[in-house]
């Protein structure tokens, strides 16, 4: 594993730990030489799952873009990043069982929004204004009574 602060290659693992679910193994390893420490996460390896775009382009899911999003939602807000990781492993699995190689990306920003909001309410609806792309201030207050029914 390369260094991410100095890019050696020499590393010594400190901690390795199984996912809650199981479906991964968190390492916590040092740097030999800029005694740096960084974490790596190891997954098996599955068939591609395909995403089918609004447009109709296809693309490989992508879990680190699911978790970027979901780092911005919830930037200053009181959630962990490992309570986002266990969020893109739970939709990660969610979209596997229900579908064998695609599925839209209508589908996971939905299984996101469900998600988001019983996690944090101000995250949910940052997360809504960009993937229900809001043209105006009456679409967002539309969506915030949405929300305030539920």
């Amino acid at each position: 594993m390369r260094c991410p602060y100095c890019s050696n290659k020499n590393d010594s693992v400190l901690d390795s730990r199984i996912s809650k679910n199981g479906s991964s193994i968190r390492r916590r390893r040092e740097c030999l030489k800029c005694k740096h420490r960084f974490t790596t996460y190891e997954y098996v390896e599955s068939i591609a799952l395909m995403v089918i775009k609004k447009d109709g382009r296809r693309e490989a899911f992508d879990r680190q873009k699911l978790m970027s999003g979901l780092m911005k939602a919830c930037e200053k807000r009181p959630v962990s990043v490992a309570r986002l990781e266990e969020l893109v492993d739970d939709i990660e699995r969610s979209v596997e069982r229900k579908h064998e190689r695609e599925v839209s990306s209508k589908e996971i920003g939905e299984l996101v929004m469900r998600n988001l909001h019983e996690l944090d309410e101000i995250a949910y609806v940052r997360f809504a204004s960009v993937y229900r792309q809001f043209r105006d201030v009456g679409q967002f207050v539309k969506e915030l009574k949405r929300f305030l029914k539920k």
